[in-house]
């Protein structure tokens, strides 16, 4: 699920400040503590191979983030896809990978240990590669 900027519903909006608030953006009832991620994607990165030997030989972290600049086409288990463009607030449930349709920056929100677990998979098969 993404959400532009100018899609995300005003709630206050003053000469000196708007704020706007997208509720339901995304549950985190069943995990702990979460992590503050900072990725860099050259055009063309596909994460996909990297997430081979996951659950589905996807991400099962469920992410929350921005697109600061760039592009992801994200892909879900059941095919679908969709492109986060820079602006776009997002939320990835488990079950995705990506790809970096352009240079792009991007931060992201995900449950420590969850995702820590993803991330350390994936160093480890950079390394096989190595």
């Amino acid at each position: 699920m993404k959400v532009a900027k100018e899609d995300i519903p005003v709630k206050i909006d003053t000469p000196d400040a708007v704020a706007r608030h997208q509720p339901e953006f995304g549950d985190t009832a069943d995990y702990g503590h979460i992590a503050a991620e900072y990725f860099t994607f050259t055009k063309g990165t596909d994460i996909t191979a990297l997430l081979e030997g996951l659950e589905d030989d996807l991400c099962q972290s469920p992410h929350w983030g921005y697109i600061v600049d760039g592009a992801l086409t994200v892909t879900y288990t059941d095919g679908s896809e969709e492109v986060d463009v820079r602006g776009d607030v997002f939320y990835w449930p488990p079950g995705h990978t990506v790809r970096a349709d352009e240079d792009t920056d991007v931060v992201l929100f995900s449950p420590q240990h969850e995702h820590g677990a993803v991330i350390e998979h994936i160093r480890e098969k950079v390394e096989e590669s190595s």
